[in-house]
């Protein structure tokens, strides 16, 4: 094989990747905020997010780009997992533009002709333009005109080509069509870029070095190629970027399973179709389209339950925090082992909120959106906890078990509480560390440190009772803490040491503290009702006093 036809094929190859990418940025760039709200659009309508991820791919010509974007929205709240899967199935459809346009333009008329004078035009656009979108849409312009200068070098390459070395060798071997698949796949998974496979592919059948069939079953390889980019961008990144990533990857193993199956079975017939009207070059466009066309119709009515099956894989810490993991309805028909699995759960419960909460009085540790996922997590988990109980109350129950199901709701309550409280303690972060007077401020700080010992002595360990008279103590030297620092602050506000704005803070800020205290203790003197049956022994007494 002569030389210069491998390097005019490289070239042509790199030519051709250089006009997607100018294209590509320009039409970025000059869209700007229209793709923002082209994107936005779709939230209305699962319909309208298939049709926006069309449009707003065929217009960009980058279904990465679009894809990106789509997880930016998702992750930002503004699209939901649904509405983003029907945006994908849009890109699949929108990127068969790129098909079309070598089609109906890149074969069918001389590409000197408007090509070199499309590259002049833009750069003429780019640097005289006054406005940015102009200018970018010079640059979008030059783009294109690259684009066909590097298909027309494939397309002469591949005519070289021909001439040297009879592809259609291949055609004759055991499952070529097979082949021709994994072909157009690596070649996408190596270039990064499924608009040059298909490149490749039209030029290809365009100069008969490969029969129709071949191209098809390449084309399909190209589509699913698409999946490597999706797989790889994905590295590291967060759990809906990695469901949106899934579901492409279905889409198109689903939709190139079903396009592969029907090439097998209608060779013949696809043979045929090229003696027709169409050219080649069209027909596998029609292809491409058809097939993706034929995949959103089989993925439509199954989107629901794929998306149900997305949002249980790849669960961020937060959200496998927030799932239960003893709440097991397969032990409901045996009550005792669901209270166990009850108490065990709230035990879990009861150390995330015990750590918030230290983390909260002592100012360090996570930081406010940390605390705010945590208490998502925990209010998810009290959720749980709730409809579990409910579901022990309904079975045939002994007078124990029946005695015992208040009680854990009380302890749910409490625990939900303290971390709500936690939550909000960091407002106040700042007025606690910056007090002007110097004696409220030593106060404060010991009667920090006594919460967090409360804390610690209201933690909840796995396999162990709880003893909850330390802690109870603790909170009698809090209460008389608590009023002579209340004393205090007002004194100090009476005799001007304090501004009356700062006071009024700090009273807020002692008594948010208190309350967290009192929430903590009271799970902890009802918990002795939620340790395991045969361990409850004399620490199951139950506070009897009637605070909620």
């Amino acid at each position: 094989m002569d030389i210069a036809i491998v390097g005019s094929l490289a070239g042509g190859i790199g030519l051709f990747l250089l006009g997607m990418h100018l294209m590509t940025q320009g039409l970025r760039q000059a869209a700007g905020k229209s793709l923002k709200r082209a994107l936005h659009a779709a939230t209305e309508s699962r319909l309208r997010g298939l049709l926006s991820g069309t449009l707003i791919t065929a217009v960009v010509q980058s279904s990465s780009a679009v894809t990106v974007a789509t997880i930016g929205f998702v992750n930002a709240g503004l699209l939901t997992i649904p509405q983003s899967v029907a945006v994908i199935y849009g890109c699949n459809i929108g990127t068969t533009m790129t098909s079309w346009l070598v089609a109906l333009v890149g074969f069918k008329i001389k590409i000197s002709a408007f090509a070199l004078p499309l590259i002049a035009l833009g750069m003429l656009m780019n640097l005289a333009a006054p406005k940015e979108t102009v200018r970018q849409i010079g640059f979008a312009l030059a783009g294109f005109g690259v684009f066909f200068i590097g298909l027309d070098f494939l397309k002469e390459s591949f005519e070289d080509l021909e001439k040297n070395v009879d592809l259609t060798i291949i055609s004759t071997l055991p499952f070529s069509l097979l082949l021709f698949l994994v072909a157009g796949f690596v070649l996408t998974f190596l270039m990064q870029a499924s608009a040059a496979s298909m490149a490749i592919t039209l030029s290809l059948a365009a100069t008969g070095s490969i029969n129709i069939t071949d191209a098809a079953a390449l084309v399909i390889g190209a589509n699913l190629g698409t999946t490597s980019t999706a797989m790889l961008a994905v590295i590291g990144a967060t759990p809906n970027a990695k469901r949106i990533a899934a579901a492409h990857v279905i889409f198109n193993l689903i939709t190139g399973a079903v396009g592969f199956l029907l090439l097998i079975l209608f060779t013949s017939e696809v043979n045929h179709l090229s003696e027709g009207p169409l050219t080649t070059v069209t027909l596998l466009a029609l292809f491409h389209t058809l097939f993706n066309l034929l995949g959103v119709c089989i993925m439509w009515p199954l989107t629901d339950f794929m998306v149900s099956q997305l949002m249980k894989r790849f669960l961020s810490q937060e959200e496998n925090i927030g799932k239960p993991q003893y709440l097991d309805k397969n032990i409901l028909a045996t009550p005792y082992l669901a209270v166990e699995a009850l108490s065990m759960e709230l035990g879990r419960v009861s150390r995330l909120c015990n750590s918030m909460a230290l983390a909260a009085v002592s100012e360090e540790g996570p930081n406010p959106p940390q605390l705010e996922k945590d208490l998502v997590s925990v209010m998810a988990l009290v959720a749980a906890v709730g409809q579990f109980n409910q579901q022990i109350a309904q079975q045939n129950l002994n007078p124990d078990i029946t005695d015992i199901l208040p009680s854990s709701l009380r302890v749910a309550r409490y625990l939900n509480e303290v971390a709500r409280l936690s939550t909000r303690l960091v407002d106040y972060h700042e007025s606690l560390e910056n007090i002007s007077d110097t004696g409220i401020k030593q106060n404060v700080f010991h009667f920090k440190k006594d919460i967090s010992e409360l804390l610690r002595e209201c933690r909840i360990e796995k396999e162990s009772d709880s003893d909850s008279e330390p802690a109870r103590k603790i909170l009698r030297k809090l209460e008389h803490n608590y009023q002579s620092l209340k004393s205090d602050i007002l004194n100090a506000a009476t005799s001007g040491r304090l501004d009356a704005a700062e006071s009024v803070t700090l009273l807020d800020a002692i008594s948010h503290l208190r309350r967290l205290a009192e929430q903590a203790e009271k799970s902890s003197s009802y918990w002795s009702s939620m340790l395991p049956i045969r361990a409850r022994g004399a620490s199951a007494a139950i506070k009897t006093k009637t605070q909620v």
